[in-house]
């Protein structure tokens, strides 16, 4: 029996998933590289640079068209679903998080003098600058080339 994934769904969605695994270590190490702190929550969070969100859509988007072609209507509804998740990631999240930053100081200024009462601090990065997006957006469309034509290619031959 072979186990061929080359030109499937399969393929599709392990390279999409990858790329925002990979966007994932790659944040890490850049915050790492940056801070000199080590926190493995940054695996867990949202914000961040290169978008993971972006890497994934794109991976996934990139590998249809590869796959079916770009001028197919699967392709045409992935990057519709990828330039969905990225406005939303640059611009609603980001929004979002300056409304969080924005009400902590507030509340950090009314509370002063009780910080007890003040609560749990609302999560402040949630979204990603245009340049994160576009970053991601970048990797994922690299990373899912790279895996098509040389990853998932000598998977097939193997098989």
């Amino acid at each position: 029996m072979t186990l061929n994934i080359l030109n499937t769904g399969y393929e599709a969605i392990i390279s999409g998933l990858s790329c925002a695994f990979i966007a994932q270590v790659l944040k890490f190490c850049i915050f790492t590289i940056r801070t000199r702190k080590i926190n493995f929550k940054i695996f867990t969070t949202t914000g961040g640079m290169p978008s993971a969100h972006s890497a994934g859509v794109m991976g996934l988007g990139t590998t249809i068209g590869l796959i079916d072609g770009f001028n197919s209507t699967l392709f045409a509804v992935a990057m519709g679903f990828a330039l969905v998740t990225m406005y939303d990631a640059a611009g609603v999240r980001r929004a979002a998080g300056k409304t969080a930053a924005c009400l902590n100081r507030m509340m950090e200024d009314y509370y002063k003098h009780d910080v007890q009462a003040i609560g749990e601090k609302l999560k402040e990065l949630l979204g990603h600058t245009p340049f994160e997006v576009y970053m991601g957006a970048l990797l994922g469309i690299v990373l899912s080339c790279y895996f098509h034509f040389y990853i998932f290619e000598k998977i097939a031959c193997v098989f």
